[in-house]
């Protein structure tokens, strides 16, 4: 069979299965920056021929300011996306553009600079469609020198609060992401993360589950989804060393069981950090993996 037949054939099929699997229940997403080499209209192409119906977009995959881009621009993402069949489904990995962002340094001018621009990132996640905005960047949050543990935690809380009238506004939901203590000093736990959500008390401030991030944790995870799960809008999936689901040995078929039993409705999203031997690879072998195991519950 000729390469070219054999690569429409493969998109035809993954398409069939992410339409079968949109229809069953779970919406399967996978994050833009997982095609690392391919421009933005190709990355959409590929996420709907490797079986996915919606796209997580990193900001710095659209450039040094992504907050920059023009009104014009933002439309022309939200048509490349839409030509292919695909939803949006929100940001991630917030604050890698442009350098020098932190939102917990002692530096106040820093500090300042860094939740102005977050507020124009709700801004681009409007104007692309709306959706969540996931507040992980351990890099651009972390407690550095100078600052403790708390005060960290307690800068993170009054800069979403005090933007959280403007997402809601603009159809926006800040997601704070519990992150692995391996990878943040802050917000370690999914008890944390929650605690400093319902402390902010705003529905437009809620959290997520991510599998990866689940390394400080001590109760079992379905424990985890079903104790937090009125405050879960958002799955991130991977393996506990970064690979896709079903590179590795965690149990997918629980984390898919529990969200069933709870009603949970919405994205799960492929998040991956290895991505050999290709990114499409990665992910048509991550989005047939799951289908399987959604089918086999």
């Amino acid at each position: 069979m000729k390469p070219r037949r054999r690569e429409v054939l493969l998109g035809l099929a993954a398409a069939a299965c992410a339409k079968r699997g949109s229809d069953s229940g779970m919406k399967l997403a996978v994050c833009n920056n997982t095609f690392r080499e391919a421009g933005f209209a190709e990355a959409c192409r590929l996420a709907v021929a490797t079986g996915y119906t919606g796209l997580e977009i990193g900001p710095a995959t659209l450039g040094d300011d992504p907050a920059a881009l023009t009104a014009g621009a933002r439309a022309e993402l939200r048509r490349m996306m839409a030509g292919e069949g695909l939803e949006f489904v929100g940001l991630h990995n917030l604050l890698a553009a442009p350098k020098g962002l932190h939102i917990t340094t002692p530096d106040a001018g820093v500090r300042e600079r860094s939740w102005a621009y977050f507020r124009r990132l709700i801004d681009l996640c409007a104007g692309l469609g709306g959706g969540g905005i996931v507040l992980g960047s351990s890099r651009q949050r972390d407690a550095v020198e100078g600052v403790s543990r708390q005060e960290a935690v307690g800068r993170i809380r009054d800069g979403l609060a005090t933007l959280a009238p403007h997402a809601a506004e603009r159809g926006v939901t800040l997601l704070p992401e519990t992150l692995a203590p391996h990878l943040s000093n802050v917000l370690t736990t999914m008890a944390e993360t929650v605690a400093m959500v319902e402390s902010i008390g705003h529905p437009a401030v809620q959290t997520l589950f991510d599998t990866h991030n689940t390394a400080g944790e001590t109760e079992p995870h379905d424990a985890l989804i079903r104790r937090y799960a009125k405050h879960i809008r958002h799955v991130h999936v991977n393996e506990m060393d970064g690979r896709h689901p079903g590179a590795g040995e965690y149990d997918f078929a629980l984390v898919l069981r529990t969200l069933r039993e709870i009603g949970y409705q919405g994205w799960v999203s492929v998040e991956v950090f290895h991505f050999e031997p290709s990114g499409e690879v990665v992910a048509q072998e991550a989005a047939q993996y799951l289908r399987r195991t959604e089918a086999g519950l």
